[in-house]
């Protein structure tokens, strides 16, 4: 997409942006800040997918994700991490989906290279 396709999704990023670079915290404790606000809001299932998709970057230990969840348990209700745990479930298995696709693509792509050479 040409820039200025995605006004929202650029907005997003912008503010990402701005909140990584004002932060003074460590790039694994903001992720598990944002995973406990995400929590607390009820966000949808891409918002766990795009900061799964960092913390996994940052090497962030699902435990720790796990120990989120309990720690924010008390403030925001069971529904709300029983919600926040299925979110992740789906989240995880749309990254999944992808990831096999895109090797679906890849495969296809060096076969067809096999019959051409």
């Amino acid at each position: 997409m040409a820039d200025g396709d995605t006004p929202v999704l650029d907005l997003l990023a912008t503010m990402t942006a701005a909140s990584i670079d004002a932060t003074t915290l460590d790039p694994e404790t903001l992720m598990l800040v944002r995973i406990a606000a995400l929590v607390a809001v009820d966000a949808p299932e891409f918002s766990y997918l795009a900061n799964l998709g960092v913390a996994e970057e940052l090497d962030l230990d699902p435990e720790r994700v796990r120990g989120v969840l309990t720690a924010v348990a008390p403030i925001v209700g069971t529904a709300r991490v029983a919600s926040a745990t299925g979110k992740i479930v789906r989240a995880l298995a749309v990254a999944i989906e992808a990831a096999e696709l895109e090797l679906e693509m890849e495969l296809d792509e060096l076969e067809a290279e096999d019959d051409d050479a």
